[in-house]
């Protein structure tokens, strides 16, 4: 920036660089003489960068309105300043901004003719089955996902059905009275099983009795299942029965022929089928 620069407002010429004071190592005053068609256009708060004129002209001074209302400029008046770009800067950014493209387009270079030669990668894009393999995958994403929201709703909502106390598990949770009656009927099926385990006890030396009076000769058990005298004894007894019921037999069949009792015995027999056909006819 030196004297005579050009000072612009929105892009039109309004007035030159008249002065240039460095007030320190970071600040200087420029000094500007405005055109009088221009002073009753150029506000207090217009706001002044320095830029160039073009990408490698001269430095200029630019003026822009600012949005909020005020009184025009004065003489002798400084206006609020705007840093401006730095086009060096700039084209320093570019440059490094260019080398990072030139690396990235080597590496996208590499990645593509690596695809180029891949021979498995063209084999799967060439593949006419893969997008209807896919579809398929994806379909059945689909319906997993919404069996899995249908599950999960029905949680939910056997889990609120449990809160409310409905169900077995919900009365169980919730009622009290469910609760105290189902520990009532532990505590007596307790009982109960206590009760079977001392029948089972008992049951169990009885028994134990029964097979130690086998085993030791004792009891009318072990006299019929191992004392076989005793049992040559019973048989000669029912065979002594069986014989002598045999002879009372025989015995009343010869007294029934004899002709003392025979008139008896014939007596006897009428009398029996009359009472047999006085039972057998009908009432009048």
């Amino acid at each position: 920036m030196v004297a005579g620069n050009n000072v612009r407002f929105s892009g039109i010429q309004a007035g030159t660089v008249k002065k240039i004071t460095i007030l320190n190592d970071t600040l200087i005053e420029v000094t500007m003489t405005i055109d009088t068609k221009m002073k009753n256009i150029i506000k207090k708060n217009a706001i002044v960068s320095i830029g160039t004129d073009g990408l490698v002209g001269n430095k200029v001074v630019n003026i822009v309105a600012a949005k909020q209302p005020a009184t025009f400029a004065e003489e002798g008046d400084i206006l609020p300043i705007k840093k401006s770009v730095d086009t060096e800067e700039m084209l320093q950014k570019l440059s490094g901004t260019n080398k990072t493209v030139a690396e990235i387009a080597e590496g996208l270079k590499t990645t593509v003719q690596r695809l180029n030669n891949s021979t498995a990668l063209w084999n799967l894009l060439n593949d006419n089955t893969l997008p209807l393999s896919l579809r398929s995958s994806a379909n059945n994403i689909r319906l997993a996902t919404g069996k899995a929201g249908n599950m999960v709703d029905e949680l939910n909502t056997i889990i609120i059905n449990v809160k409310k106390g409905k169900g077995s598990v919900g009365a169980l949770l919730a009622d009290t009275s469910f609760a105290y009656n189902l520990n009532e009927a532990v505590s007596k099926i307790k009982v109960v099983g206590d009760e079977a385990d001392v029948l089972a006890a008992n049951l169990s030396q009885l028994v134990e009795g029964i097979q130690h009076d086998i085993n030791n000769g004792k009891g009318t058990v072990n006299a019929l299942l191992k004392d076989s005298a005793i049992v040559t004894k019973l048989n000669t007894s029912l065979d002594n029965i069986q014989k002598g019921t045999e002879g009372f037999n025989q015995t009343m069949g010869a007294i029934k022929s004899s002709f003392l009792l025979r008139g008896y015995f014939k007596r006897l027999e009428k009398q029996k089928k009359k009472e047999a056909n006085q039972t057998l006819s009908p009432a009048n």
